[in-house]
């Protein structure tokens, strides 16, 4: 079998058993990437009052982690093209979970920005490898469902984490929750390192040391048949470039989504750095501000779950335009509403909907554009790309709470780049994003 006949294996048979494993795997990992990177958003209201940090310091501390996750997916993702998914989720999950004990340890805002630069390295790392692989073990008439589905671990692993954080914070104190999810970071490169198979594709396009024995093992798991004879092995393996995914053939297509993600990741990251603290200024205790920010997450979960589910049948483009028209909404009403504990969570729970159900559709959609060979290249630059407005978004908030513009005015600036992000998927009109049927 050569690599494509791989490919159209994969695409025609049932999907096996260990074909569900890897994607519940990925989908786990990436719960775990959810804590990780909001623990300092639960954090945060502690942190804040026992420092004394002003709302510029605390903006900072939230987009130093962002940053390390924006230098991770551009920089160090698309090396996952050259030396394996499964290596990457390894060497990523490793630093995570060093990182964040270190984080427990840290007592001043320097350190704690240090070591959120170093966890966001990992994370950013990760997430292109987990998204590719899921995709890589996907027949093409599940993939957007897949990929969804693992996508929305992210906000479901901030929700579990929201309710943990809660009961680690009142009974031993902040840093307990960056432990925490060092102990599971550590745990999860473990069970990974034993359980996580390589991607079949990857195998047969790069062919590493004892690819056709490796690739045979798999196969074996699986039940499927074994691979004869391998494909010609490319004379020599492209390095990752960023010059792969902007070639005429996929130039617009690149630019587009990266304005897309910049725009989504903006709104985004300011609704999740900042609703926990934003509601406890306004007067609501702290462990409220957090089940505010636990809806918001969960909202998350159930939207991008049903993104995913209707991606394959109506078209990944309309879903995101029509989530994100509703997450405009719902930013408007959450910026405008009294501090009541029950409308905040309804609010939230529907603002998460919306905007991190839309946003599921642009991993689907990077998943979707790029080749194996360049896949992670293409997810990595994306999510790259798409950091620098998860920097921005959080900083940015703070500087407009620290000048004292009220909440309203902040959930209007941050529904503009909504609206910007249905303008350029609108505009991304690839083949490879339409619904199944069509696409075939």
């Amino acid at each position: 079998m050569s690599e494509t006949n791989i490919r159209q294996l994969i695409d025609e048979r049932p999907i096996s058993g260990l074909q569900l494993r890897v994607v519940l795997g990925c989908f786990a990992l990436n719960m775990l990437d959810g804590f990780d990177v909001l623990a300092i958003a639960f954090t945060a209201p502690t942190i804040s009052q026992e420092w004394q940090l002003t709302p510029y310091v605390l903006g900072i501390i939230f987009s130093s982690g962002l940053i390390g996750m924006t230098l991770g997916a551009a920089f160090i993702a698309p090396y996952t093209d050259v030396i394996g998914r499964r290596a990457m989720i390894l060497l990523s999950l490793l630093a995570i979970a060093i990182s964040m004990a270190v984080t427990g340890m840290t007592d001043n805002a320097v350190e704690m920005i240090a070591m959120r630069v170093i966890t966001g390295l990992g994370i950013g790392s990760i997430l292109a490898s987990l998204t590719s692989l899921t995709a890589e073990y996907t027949p093409a008439r599940k993939r957007s469902l897949m990929v969804g589905f693992m996508q929305v671990g992210y906000p479901l692993g901030a929700t579990v984490g929201g309710f943990a954080a809660v009961w680690l914070i009142e009974y031993s104190g902040w840093s307990a929750v960056f432990y925490f999810g060092s102990a599971l970071s550590f745990a999860a490169a473990f069970l990974a390192y034993l359980f996580l198979p390589e991607s079949l594709e990857f195998l047969s396009s790069r062919q590493p040391r004892n690819a056709q024995a490796r690739i045979n093992r798999i196969l074996t798991r699986m039940e499927w048949p074994q691979l004869e004879t391998m494909p010609a092995a490319p004379a020599v393996a492209a390095k990752p470039s960023v010059t792969s995914i902007l070639t005429p053939d996929y130039r617009n297509w690149t630019l587009l989504l990266w304005c897309g993600f910049f725009m989504a990741f903006l709104t985004l990251y300011f609704l999740f750095s900042w609703v926990p603290k934003i509601t406890v200024d306004a007067g609501l205790p702290v462990d409220k501000g957090i089940y505010i920010g636990t809806a918001l997450n969960f909202g998350a979960f159930l939207g991008g779950s049903i993104l995913g589910y209707l991606s394959d049948r109506f078209g990944v483009r309309p879903l995101i335009i029509w989530f994100f028209t509703g997450g405009v909404v719902f930013m408007l009403a959450f910026g405008f509403s009294p501090p009541e504990v029950g409308l905040l969570l309804i609010l939230a729970f529907l603002l998460g909907f919306c905007v991190l159900g839309g946003f599921v559709g642009f991993y689907i959609s990077a998943a979707c554009l790029y080749h194996t060979e360049i896949r992670t290249t293409g997810v990595g630059w994306s999510i790259g790309a798409g950091r620098t407005g998860a920097i921005i978004g959080p900083y940015l908030g703070g500087v407009l709470i620290n000048m004292g513009y009220s909440t309203s005015v902040n959930f209007i600036v941050f529904a503009v780049p909504l609206v910007l992000a249905c303008v350029a998927i609108y505009l991304l009109r690839a083949p490879q994003l339409e619904p199944t049927g069509i696409r075939n």
